[in-house]
């Protein structure tokens, strides 16, 4: 099995995304990712949105191939399911430990042309005897021979639709998860499209658990958010504008998730915990 472990236990495992259905554009990604007790925090496959996938990097417009799955968005028709599904392929591993794995990764057009070269770094680190950290990194180079540009529905005329980048679909509960952000912010109308520089989702399935999602200060992207509707969090690359990406530029980005058993009912608590997840070496 090809996972992530701290200390002998399995916290999250490595999918190739090769089973996955063209048009859901197959990409790598992680499921399931377990909090230290074993509750299970992320989705894959879910009846609402088949083609979310527990923690992966999922953009929906390269220059106009969809590496998020499902329908797209047009100005003129809204959301229709067009023939433009890239994919992610695993090419080598470039680094591989029990915590850690650094992968290399061709992002493909749907003609097999390479547009994007990625290097994925994952890594698991210890916090508490509740707590482990998941920290991502992607660093994305235009390998294609010309300019690109990633958009979002948002960007093609849907308002709020800004979703795109670094994205965890987290399992769905019978009640909706609880909300909660930096500087006391509460609730998925208060977050959805901030720049808050940590959120928290707490939610019960098995049992209690709670995320912690951290953006480093040097990349504090809009927040994409759902809570009501489905639980998923992600920082959003193009949230009301096109990203340009000229050829032979890298793009960088990095998210630390705290996995977390239970919950944390009072504010501080949530900013200390904040504060530790930044802190990791």
């Amino acid at each position: 099995m090809n996972a992530l472990t701290l200390n002998g236990r399995v916290l999250a495992v490595l999918r190739d995304g090769t089973d996955i259905e063209q048009t859901l554009s197959p990409r790598p990604h992680l499921h399931p990712v377990h909090t230290l007790a074993g509750t299970v925090v992320t989705e894959r496959r879910p009846a609402d949105h088949l083609h979310h996938f527990g923690v992966s990097v999922a953009v929906p417009d390269v220059s106009g191939t969809s590496f998020w799955g499902g329908r797209t968005f047009t100005p003129d028709r809204g959301s229709v399911l067009l023939d433009n599904h890239g994919t992610q392929r695993h090419v080598s591993w470039l680094e591989l430990a029990e915590d850690r794995r650094v992968e290399l990764l061709s992002w493909t057009d749907p003609r097999g042309d390479e547009l994007l070269s990625e290097e994925r770094t994952l890594r698991a680190a210890h916090l508490d005897e509740r707590t482990w950290v998941l920290d991502v990194r992607t660093g994305l180079r235009n390998t294609s021979g010309r300019d690109l540009s990633i958009g979002s529905p948002a960007t093609n005329g849907r308002p709020g639709a800004g979703y795109g980048g670094l994205f965890w679909r987290a399992p769905l509960a019978a009640t909706t998860p609880r909300i909660s952000g930096a500087g006391g912010l509460r609730g998925e109308r208060a977050l959805h499209g901030s720049r808050a520089p940590w959120l928290a989702m707490a939610g019960h399935t098995q049992s209690a658990w709670t995320l912690l999602f951290c953006q480093p200060q040097e990349h504090t992207d809009p927040w994409f958010l759902r809570a009501e509707e489905y639980p998923g969090v992600g920082p959003a690359l193009a949230w009301d504008h096109r990203l340009p990406l000229p050829r032979g530029a890298r793009l960088e980005r990095r998210l630390r998730v705290a996995v977390r058993d239970g919950h944390l009912d009072q504010e501080q608590d949530l900013e200390e915990l904040a504060a530790s997840v930044r802190n990791l070496p």
